[in-house]
């Protein structure tokens, strides 16, 4: 398992980890920006208006209303990245990551509007009636480029199970199991039935659940994050400071955390902004297309208020609770997982000067210490060798004790090159267990406890990701089902319910780490295909804005 982490991650780095992606990315929102001159200011009331159905005809063709096909869009996009991502961002990059996210969506704001106009312009109707769009139909009827239309359909499909599927039902599972004690494979079963009722039912059925499950979810989201910043108001400022403070420096080390350089900060935040919004991905095109109307131009206004809501509040406000908490630098008890423990060679103590700096230049990549490769000799639960500093989630691990299910372990086990080596059939019954950082949902779960509501704000985050996270795999599922339908026609798409169904099951007890690295490389290869064929049509976009605008003024 810790293997194939490894391959993922590798592969990760080259693609939406790397820095040529990051630029890609960050340089189409804003040469768009520039080039369109600030449309996500331009025209932000006016998108307002369209999506309140201003200029709504009943007449035109399409499936759903502009509100309806915002509202899949936002189900699609609104998940585990506004929760577990922006905790991830931050556990890995510092405070500084969310100003990066922040940065990523104003300019994912005109990406969007852009990809939404081309897709809904050159959608198609079905066979059997139906509307179906996305930038696959662009690339095809106005690009004459079909093989890049299908390269874009076959990442879409991989894209629904690294972004909508595998992780959405990995971070439910893991926080139902962590607040409630429910076992990962019964939320796996009762959700993937549940999906699959909904999907079955067509891009109708899933825009009804959306405009109806999008604002009651955001609304409970909202309070739960105002009562952690009512309760750590004094530290709202301070945290802010942070985010801005450390922009162009990194974030040194504080409390359990072992700081983060600037590279780590830019990378993750905009790695996780994108992830989050999905601005320049091709996935909101997909359900924008189905909107009724006959000007593609309102319909990406109607998509610029994504981002802004998606990530410039709603993950703000997650930063923020997680910051102004202070739970981002604080140690917990928890379960470690493989993928995240390191074993170095060497004694190191976390309260020496000298040996902390050293630890955290390993962990920031700026100076790698020795790693452990040998056995780990366990007594009672205990870890008996002297010569070894244990690290989880990028921090020193206190209190650490070998479990074997429910008893304390006794015996060996095996080490290469710093991580734990089980055999397969031991992974799931022997765990180590301590203090150390969270990240993702549990660091999210952790900061919601601090705040009025005490214990019972670990619930918000279950609830919420429940919500959010299970809407999202459903509107990928249409995404799926319509880069299918472009591919091979609407007769197989049953059977892409089918795997995808399996598959949201089965990802409901894989390793955390995994699946993230798993979706990192998934977005890539869904992206880079549309912003080549977004950049390739600038000139057409600026044309057709430009007469839309021209043409609501008289």
């Amino acid at each position: 398992m810790q293997e194939l982490n490894r391959i993922l991650s590798l592969i990760d780095s080259y693609f939406g980890g790397s820095q040529w992606f990051v630029f890609l990315l960050l340089g189409t929102g804003l040469f768009f920006t520039l080039y369109l001159r600030f449309p996500q200011i331009r025209f932000f009331r006016h998108a307002f208006k369209v999506v309140g159905g201003k200029y709504d005809n009943k007449h035109d063709l399409g499936d759903t209303s502009h509100f309806q096909a915002l509202s899949t869009a936002l189900s699609g996009t609104v998940g585990t990245g506004n929760i577990a991502g922006v905790a991830l961002a931050i556990h890995l990059g510092g405070p500084s990551a969310l100003l990066w996210m922040l940065v990523t969506a104003f300019l994912g704001m005109t990406t969007k509007m852009v990809e939404v106009t081309l897709s809904h312009k050159y959608r198609e109707q079905t066979e059997n009636g139906t509307i179906s769009g996305g930038p696959m139909y662009y690339m095809k009827n106005r690009l004459h480029m079909p093989w890049l239309a299908a390269l874009f359909a076959v990442a879409t499909i991989f894209s629904s199970f690294g972004t909508g599927c595998l992780p959405q039902i990995n971070s439910i599972s893991n926080a139902m199991f962590t607040a409630f004690g429910v076992p990962l494979y019964i939320t796996g079963v009762v959700l993937a039935i549940l999906l699959g009722v909904i999907v079955i039912g067509g891009i109708k059925r899933i825009a009804l659940v959306s405009e109806r499950l999008v604002p009651f979810m955001a609304v409970v989201y909202f309070f739960g994050a105002i009562s952690v910043l009512v309760s750590n108001y004094q530290n709202i400022i301070p945290a802010i400071s942070a985010v801005f403070g450390n922009v162009f420096s990194g974030t040194a080390a504080t409390g359990g955390f072992l700081g983060a350089t600037i590279v780590w900060a830019f990378n993750r935040g905009v790695n996780r902004g994108l992830f989050s919004n999905e601005a320049g991905q091709g996935s909101a095109p997909i359900a924008h297309a189905a909107a009724k109307t006959e000007e593609p131009v309102s319909e990406g206004m109607v998509a610029l208020l994504e981002p802004f809501i998606d990530t410039i509040i709603i993950c703000s406000l997650t930063g923020l609770v997680i910051l102004s908490s202070g739970a981002w630098m604080e140690k917990f008890e928890n379960k470690f997982q493989q993928a995240d423990t390191v074993v170095l060679a060497g004694q190191y103590d976390e309260s020496a000067p000298q040996d902390k700096a050293a630890v955290s230049a390993h962990v920031m990549g700026q100076q790698r210490l020795p790693l452990f490769t040998g056995n780990l000799e366990v007594k009672d639960g205990r870890i008996m060798n002297r010569d070894i500093t244990l690290l989880h989630a990028r921090s020193f691990a206190e209190n650490v004790r070998v479990m074997d299910s429910k008893k304390l372990f006794t015996g060996t086990i095996p080490v290469v090159k710093g991580h734990l080596s089980l055999p397969v059939s031991k992974e799931d019954e022997v765990y180590l267990t301590g203090k150390s950082l969270l990240h993702s949902a549990p660091l999210s779960t952790a900061a919601f406890k601090k705040g009025l509501l005490g214990d019972w704000g670990q619930y918000i985050i279950p609830l919420s990701l429940l919500l959010f996270a299970f809407t999202t795999a459903v509107a990928w599922a249409y995404y799926g089902d319509r880069a299918v339908t472009y591919l091979w026609g609407t007769r197989y798409v049953r059977f892409y319910h089918i795997i995808y169904v399996v598959g949201f099951f089965l990802a409901s007890f894989t390793d955390t780490t995994i699946v993230w690295a798993f979706s990192g490389i998934t977005v890539a290869l869904m992206t880079l295909p549309n912003l080549i064929g977004i950049l390739l049509l600038h000139k057409e976009v600026k044309s057709s804005v430009s007469d839309y605008w021209k043409s609501v003024r008289k």
